[in-house]
C-alpha cells in the first residue's frame, strides 16, 4: 500500500501496519515517519528492537526540540501500535529486527569467524546493509542478480568513486560466498575509473602552523604522523613496543593488507617520546592497580596469552583517557586515541591556522612523501616507507614543478 514510506520496506512492522484496518490513512503515514525514524536511528547506534530503545529514542531525538502538540499525540500513538506489535511478535514467534540488521550481524558474526579485521566487518557490514535496505525480503536478499544492480546504481546513478566501487564489491562477494553459502558468485560489473586526484600537501610553514594549534596529546601524534608518514589507523593502532627510540623506526604491524613493514623515526621526536611514555607508565601502571583489564589483542595473541593485555609493551602510544566497552567483547577497558577524535581535532587546527583548504590527517602523510622526495629521497624507499603495494601509488607525488615566471610589476605568475 502506498501508507508505508520506501524507507520502511525492509522493517518488520511495517507490513502489519500498512493492513491494519483501525487505523486511518493520514495517520499511518504518521505512524510510519516516526518509526521509520525511529529504525534508523536505532539500527545506527545497535539497539534492539524494544520499547527501551524506543523510550531512549523519545528522549534523544523526540524532546530535544520543540514539537506541537498533534505531533507528540500522534507520536506517542505510533509507540503505543508499536509496543503492542513487539507483543504480539514476540507471542507468535514473528522475528522483530530488521532484514538489515539481521545482514549486519550475519556479516559481523562470519567476519569474526574469518579473522577479518574490526574496521573491515564494519565496512562489509555497512555495504552489505545498505544492500538489504535496496531488496523487499530475503529471497531478495539472497538473489546475485541484485547485487548486481545494487553495484550498477553505485556506478550510474551515485557515481561513487573507483576504490569504494571495489569495497562494496569485496563486501557483496563475501556475504553472498560466505553467509549465504554460494560457490560461485557472478557480480559482474563494470566499474567506472574516476581520475586520480593531486594529493593535498602542506607547506613546513602551515605543518607547523597546524601542530601549534592542537592539544599536546593530538600534536606529539600528528608530528610522528608527520615524521614517519603513517595512516591514521597505524598511528592510533601504534603499541609502546612498536617504537625504537634507539635505532630510530617505527614498526607497524598489520597495516593496510595485513602487512607489516618499518618506517624511519625523526630523531627530533626522541626526547618527546621518551617523555610521553613515562606518563603513559603511570597511567598503565594506576589501571594495573585498580585490576582494569588489560588493552586489547590480535585474536590469535589473546588466545595464547590471555594475559599479555596487561603488560607494559603491548600498551597503546596513545591510549584514550576514558575507558570504553570493547565491541567484539563487551568488555569495559582502556582503547587506543580515537581516529574521530584525532582527525577532528586536526581539522579545527588547520581552521584556527587559517589554512583554506580541507586538511584531512593524511594531509600529514602526503606531506612526509612529497617533502622526503623534495629533499632527494628516491621513489622505490618511498614506497617502502610509506607501505605502497604498487609503485604507481607512490608516483602521484611525483608532480612537475611548473616554471615560475615574472610579470613585468615584478610579482610571480605560477604557469598553468
Amino acid at each position: 500500500m502506498n501508507t508505508v514510506h520506501k524507507d520502511a520496506a525492509n522493517f518488520p512492522w511495517s507490513r502489519d501496519l500498512a493492513a491494519a484496518r483501525d487505523i486511518g490513512e493520514p495517520l499511518k503515514f504518521g505512524f510510519d515517519f516516526v518509526l521509520s525514524w525511529f529504525e534508523r536511528w536505532r539500527i545506527q547506534r545497535a539497539l534492539p528492537p524494544a520499547m527501551d530503545a524506543a523510550r531512549q529514542f523519545w528522549k534523544d531525538q523526540v524532546q530535544s526540540k520543540p514539537r506541537t502538540d498533534w505531533q507528540l499525540d500522534q507520536w506517542a500513538q505510533a509507540f503505543r501500535w508499536y509496543g503492542e506489535w513487539l507483543r504480539w511478535a514476540e507471542q507468535e514467534g514473528v522475528k522483530t529486527a530488521t532484514l538489515e540488521e539481521r545482514v549486519r550481524h550475519a556479516v559481523n558474526r562470519k567476519g569474526a569467524q574469518r579473522g577479518l579485521a574490526l574496521t573491515t566487518r564494519r565496512s562489509y557490514q555497512s555495504w552489505a546493509g545498505r544492500f538489504a535496505r535496496s531488496v523487499d525480503d530475503e529471497r531478495g536478499a539472497m538473489d546475485a542478480g541484485n547485487g548486481r544492480d545494487f553495484l550498477a546504481s553505485l556506478v550510474s546513478e551515485k557515481k561513487v568513486s573507483f576504490s569504494t566501487q571495489k569495497q562494496a564489491l569485496n563486501a557483496l562477494a563475501f556475504f553472498f560466498k560466505e553467509v549465504c553459502g554460494m560457490e560461485e558468485v557472478d557480480l559482474g560489473v563494470k566499474f567506472r575509473k574516476t581520475p586520480r586526484r593531486i594529493p593535498v600537501v602542506l607547506d613546513l610553514r602551515e605543518v607547523a602552523a597546524v601542530l601549534a594549534n592542537l592539544s599536546p596529546t593530538c600534536r606529539l601524534a600528528a608530528k610522528l604522523q608527520y615524521g614517519s608518514g603513517l595512516r591514521i589507523r597505524e598511528l592510533v593502532n601504534l603499541r609502546i613496543k612498536d617504537v625504537d627510540l634507539d635505532r630510530l623506526q617505527v614498526t607497524i604491524r598489520g597495516g593496510k593488507g595485513d602487512q607489516d613493514r618499518v618506517t624511519t623515526l625523526p630523531e627530533s621526536l626522541v626526547a618527546d617520546l621518551r617523555t610521553w611514555k613515562q606518563k603513559v607508565r603511570a597511567l598503565h601502571e594506576e589501571d594495573r592497580k585498580q585490576g582494569l583489564p588489560g588493552v586489547a589483542l590480535p585474536k590469535a595473541l589473546e588466545r595464547k596469552w590471555p594475559r599479555a593485555g596487561e603488560q607494559w609493551q603491548w600498551m597503546w602510544l596513545f591510549p584514550s583517557e576514558k575507558l570504553t566497552e570493547d565491541p567484539d567483547t563487551r568488555i569495559e577497558r582502556r582503547h587506543h586515541l580515537h581516529p574521530g577524535s584525532y582527525g577532528n581535532a586536526l581539522r579545527e587546527a588547520a581552521k584556527l591556522a587559517g589554512i583554506e583548504r580541507r586538511v584531512t590527517s593524511h594531509a600529514l602523510r602526503h606531506s612526509f612523501a612529497t617533502h622526503l622526495l623534495e629533499s632527494g629521497t628516491d621513489i622505490r624507499t618511498l614506497q617502502e616507507l610509506l607501505g605502497h603495494a604498487d609503485v604507481s601509488t607512490t608516483m602521484i607525488y611525483c608532480q612537475p614543478s611548473r616554471p615560475t615566471l615574472r610579470l613585468p610589476c615584478g610579482l610571480p605568475w605560477r604557469a598553468g
